[in-house]
């Protein structure tokens, strides 16, 4: 079941879809490539969408062979950037199609704009986590004072129309991480809210991140985009 929350972005509205049952990832691949190709026809209305999927391992248009290292579950050839990645229950999935062409046409400032909404939206939560140089995502401090990272972040622009986004672990079973090695970094773990003596429902992420949204939306192609150049 999925509920809508329209948000005013640049005298359009874009449709919020949240969804409370998974959604496969070959569907979900299935319907943004489809809204992709609405919103460039001006067909159809940007989107936010947030969900969660079944367990799948994708790999990005980088993905090494080598880093897959138990592929005990389904595989999928995503088309983002970025390596191997996992998604499955408790962890939250936003993907954003959004038209950058109408937005500064800055994917740089798109990936930066993400990860700055995502650590707002933790901060929410008490959660204090960064952007590191050289490693693109969302990290945090475990509870064994060791950097991990708890949110993954992997995009693609097809005629200037994004797809695909983010993702955030809520209370995702993180052995199920070991099958890959996660966005290509081995030296670094995985960590998620539940593991840092967090509980916190699809339902509050969601709520926080739209209450989040407005900065992350006005600084695309808006006054805010210098933050990122």
């Amino acid at each position: 079941m999925a509920s809508s929350a329209p948000a005013p972005v640049l005298g359009a509205p874009i449709e919020w879809r949240r969804e409370s049952a998974p959604v496969s990832y070959a569907q979900a691949l299935r319907d943004m490539e489809a809204r992709n190709a609405a919103v460039f026809a001006d067909e159809a209305a940007e989107l936010i969408w947030l969900l969660e999927h079944p367990p799948v391992y994708t790999a990005g248009t980088s993905a090494d062979p080598v880093e897959l290292v138990d592929p005990r579950f389904e595989v999928i050839e995503a088309g983002r950037g970025g390596r191997y990645t996992y998604h499955g229950p408790g962890q939250r999935v936003g993907y954003l199609v959004l038209d950058l062409g109408k937005r500064g046409r800055d994917v740089r400032c798109f990936v930066h704009g993400i990860e700055g909404w995502v650590i707002a939206t933790l901060a929410c939560f008490g959660v204090e986590s960064w952007r590191a140089e050289g490693r693109v995502g969302i990290w945090t401090r475990d509870i064994d004072g060791a950097e991990a990272k708890i949110g993954a972040i992997g995009v693609r622009v097809r005629r200037w129309v994004t797809m695909h986004g983010f993702s955030v672990n809520l209370d995702p079973d993180l052995s199920h991480f070991g099958g890959i090695v996660p966005c290509g970094i081995a030296e670094y773990g995985v960590t998620s809210l539940a593991r840092l003596g967090l509980k916190v429902s699809a339902e509050e992420w969601d709520t926080a991140l739209i209450a989040t949204s407005n900065d992350f939306l006005d600084g695309l192609g808006g006054p805010a985009r210098k933050a990122c150049l």
